[in-house]
């Protein structure tokens, strides 16, 4: 007796359609078509995974750098002096501490200027 496959292709059709649902034109109903955008998809999602990693950092970079100019200091010169003094303070909390707590952020700041030279 022969197997046939009906039951397990059609499953599997109808997954790759429910993942593709919202694509736009024949993209969300035609098997071949869902298929090949739901793997360009899957690609970019895995890759940009890693990219906004790297967006947020530099993100962070530029509001110090940003923050620490009207104090006279340039972002490498800033993260210099804090590595020098020992202050160990992520970018993140440091780029939401500017935004969000200037006051402690110009503690740091401080604390920072004196270890400069």
């Amino acid at each position: 007796m022969r197997v046939k496959g009906g039951v397990a292709s059609r499953r599997r059709r109808k997954r790759l359609l429910k993942l593709s649902k919202g694509y736009w034109g024949r993209r969300k109903n035609l098997i071949r078509r869902a298929k090949e955008t739901l793997l360009r998809a899957l690609a970019y999602a895995y890759r940009d995974r890693r990219q906004r990693k790297r967006d947020f950092r530099r993100l962070w970079i530029v509001r110090i750098n940003a923050a620490v100019r009207p104090y006279g200091l340039s972002y490498s010169e800033f993260v210099g002096a804090m590595r020098r003094a020992g202050v160990e303070i992520d970018r993140k909390t440091l780029a939401e501490m500017a935004v969000r707590d200037p006051e402690n952020f110009k503690s740091v700041v401080d604390t920072v200027r004196a270890n400069l030279n």
